[in-house]
């Protein structure tokens, strides 16, 4: 059997809300188109360009930047380095001047009103998120390329497999919770040690540790910024953003100056359920409010299920034994893991799954790598995932105005409570009981996912989209 090769890094992708699939997917589709074009000696010739979105690339990519996205793409622009506060003067420049700077060395007449195509009623059979793009050169040949979205940011051009996951040998290929348990078993090693040495055939442990810590860097900034940003989000759901109001009335005026000193006084408030409870929901609210403002978060395993992780992880820092390099490390390796098996066994997109696919997949992913790191067994690790996910079987994707926003921001700190209580079931139980494992969850999981209606994998046709009026929605 083959093994597809998945590296942390490819789980925790550093870039700009407020969706993976929807957002830094395409984004780094049209990067890929230009790139190509430049590859080919292509570049200089093109004389007009048209970008075609189809299935629910077309019906939310307006709430979810889809457009956006593409033009920056396009115009070579990164979404890791890319200085968020500048997009909208951007967008306004080439909406204006009716040009775009291909790779950010060729201009030609580029109007998005007539040159982006929202294809509402067409879908490609590979993947609900496809999307086109078709220039013409000066001398009247065409070319064009077609992409997916396949969710989390991971993109794969049609014809190729995804990129990086066919040519790396791993020193313990895992495709499955099983496998993963065997190799746990024969060496001894906890899942985070058996991730560490397959990260080796990327590169060094040292780059590794260095990389995840910078992951944790992003996720700690997203939410300490957030929790100091207040306003309405944007979009026109006229949705206010809590964080902020959260952390001033937990932190009760006490003075602090940054983030140590600020978590210095989040683990003072003691160990009040409540007050924990408070914690957490507050974390997830953060990272989610940043992301629905193209705000740069990191895929966990996608934007937007973006802060289950974060909150957990933060929650594992604040108020257990988490503060310290080599706890965080671990936790971020283990969580990895999970997530990699569920795309490889399911699916991490809401378009081809529903919401059990992005929170559900990033509760149980935060379920297994808690436990790990409070001294759980393996198996308790595997059994906490389980645990999380069975109880987000069958949840529907179903986006307010199409917009990341009512219900997904809730959501997060749902599925982060939910990882908890999942971790703290499987460190009080013996797995060996165990009556539901990890990988039969899974398969159940995407056989949920082929079963559910289209209208609730991220179309906002169905469930809450279609039932809530918009000027009375509030998150």
């Amino acid at each position: 059997m083959n093994h597809e090769a998945i590296s942390v890094f490819d789980m925790f992708k550093i870039g700009v809300g407020p969706s993976s699939s929807h957002t830094l997917g395409p984004w780094r589709a049209a990067e890929r188109f230009a790139n190509s074009l430049m590859q080919k000696n292509l570049l200089q010739d093109v004389k007009e360009l048209r970008i075609l979105l189809y299935g629910s690339l077309a019906k939310t990519g307006v709430g979810h930047g889809t457009d956006i996205a593409v033009q920056l793409g396009l115009s070579g622009e990164d979404p890791v380095y890319f200085n968020v506060n500048n997009i909208d003067a951007r967008i306004a420049d080439i909406k204006m001047m009716k040009k775009l700077i291909l790779a950010g060395k060729h201009e030609i007449d580029f109007d998005p009103a007539e040159d982006i195509e929202f294809l509402m009623n067409e879908s490609l059979p590979f993947h609900p998120n496809a999307l086109s793009f078709l220039v013409t050169l000066h001398g009247g040949e065409s070319f064009s390329e077609t992409f997916y979205s396949v969710g989390g940011g991971f993109v794969s051009k049609e014809g190729e497999a995804e990129m990086g996951t066919l040519d790396i040998h791993l020193p313990f290929p895992v495709n499955t919770s099983g496998e993963l348990l065997h190799w746990c078993m024969k060496t001894g090693m906890n899942i985070s040690d058996v991730v560490l040495e397959n990260e080796s055939a990327w590169r060094s442990e040292q780059q590794t540790r260095v990389g995840l810590l910078k992951i944790w860097q992003v996720m700690r900034e997203c939410i300490y910024r957030g929790v100091h940003t207040d306003g309405i989000l944007p979009g026109g759901l006229q949705v206010k953003r809590r964080s902020s109001a959260l952390n001033k009335k937990l932190i009760n005026a006490r003075p602090y100056t940054d983030y140590e000193s600020w978590l210095g006084l989040v683990k003072q408030g003691g160990t009040n359920f409540t007050y924990i409870l408070d914690w957490v929901s507050c974390f997830a609210l953060a990272v989610n409010e940043e992301n629905a403002s193209f705000g740069r978060v990191v895929t966990a395993p996608t934007n937007g299920a973006a802060g289950v992780i974060p909150a957990v992880l933060q929650y594992y820092i604040a108020f257990c034994d988490g503060d310290s390099d080599e706890k965080i490390v671990q936790f971020l390796l283990t969580a990895s893991e999970i997530g990699s098996i569920f795309k490889k066994g399911a699916t991490i997109s809401a378009a081809m799954g529903g919401c059990q696919a992005e929170i559900g997949v990033s509760s149980a992913m935060a379920a297994a790598a808690l436990t790990e790191c409070m001294g759980g067994t393996q198996k308790q690790a595997l059994m906490a995932a389980e645990i999380a996910m069975e109880h987000h079987l069958g949840m529907t994707c179903d986006p307010i105005g199409g917009l990341v926003q009512v219900p997904c921001i809730e959501r997060n700190t749902m599925g982060a409570i939910k990882a908890i209580t999942a971790s703290q079931l499987a460190m009080q139980s013996l797995p060996d009981y165990a009556k539901v494992t990890l990988d039969s969850v899974i398969k159940t999981m995407w056989q949920t996912a082929i079963d559910m209606n289209n209208k609730y994998k991220e179309t906002a046709d169905g469930g809450l989209a279609v039932n809530v009026p918009l000027s009375l929605s509030e998150c």
